[in-house]
């Protein structure tokens, strides 16, 4: 008797595996539509920092705070609605985290040769997104950074994994989350509601806020 091949699907559960799920990243940037309301349409956030930047945001980390907001893991209101089921399906949170993880911001005004129209130049512009210096001893705040939240969040504070980029983000956003932490509202990491932010005093998460506005790397 001949035996027939098994689909990729049953053979892949067969073996104990997962497969790997497509993303569509037209679906993704469509379903983005939605969060362009308090975002942006770049994803860069809000200007005063009451909105994160979501754009270049690591994946996972961007689709397991969706999947925490749904579970009310993570208590946040306004979101709530928009990450049930029945709104935001398992397969958009894969979409619309990995289409805003794909936007880049400049931190660098454009250049324009002089041939765009003004619309052209507008869309330039808003895709910049500096942030101001932050007060704060940029020095001492480096060495707590490398020590401290580097194997976390990378050398260059970009992010990894399921931790957060922090660089490129507004530093009354991140002042405000370390506030929750610190106040056992929102958990740290998967180690629960302590962390290294309960070991830090005042002035050096200050340092630690401003030398991430120090590292912003311009960009070509």
């Amino acid at each position: 008797m001949l035996l027939r091949p098994l689909p990729a699907l049953m053979l892949a559960l067969f073996l104990g595996t997962t497969p790997a799920i497509a993303v569509d990243l037209q679906e993704g940037k469509e379903i983005n539509g939605t969060c362009a309301a308090c975002h942006g349409d770049n994803g860069q956030g809000g200007g005063k920092g009451e909105y994160p930047r979501i754009a270049g945001q690591q994946v996972r980390y961007l689709e397991g705070q969706l999947k925490n907001f749904r579970s009310r893991s993570r208590i946040n209101i306004p979101m709530f609605p928009y990450t049930q089921e029945r709104e935001l399906s398992d397969s958009d949170i894969k979409d619309v985290a990995a289409y805003l993880a794909g936007i880049e911001l400049s931190n660098r005004m454009p250049t324009y040769t002089g041939n765009e129209d003004a619309l052209t130049r507008l869309l330039m512009a808003d895709k910049v997104m500096i942030i101001p210096r932050a007060e704060g001893d940029i020095d001492q705040g480096g060495v707590l950074y490398q020590k401290q939240c580097a194997s976390c969040h990378g050398k260059t504070g970009k992010g990894r994994g399921m931790f957060p980029m922090l660089v490129g983000q507004y530093t009354s956003y991140l002042k405000r989350q370390v506030d929750l932490y610190l106040k056992g509202d929102r958990p740290h990491d998967e180690e629960g509601m302590t962390g290294l932010l309960n070991k830090l005093d005042g002035t050096q998460i200050r340092d630690i806020l401003a030398y991430l506005t120090a590292i912003q790397e311009p960009t070509e």
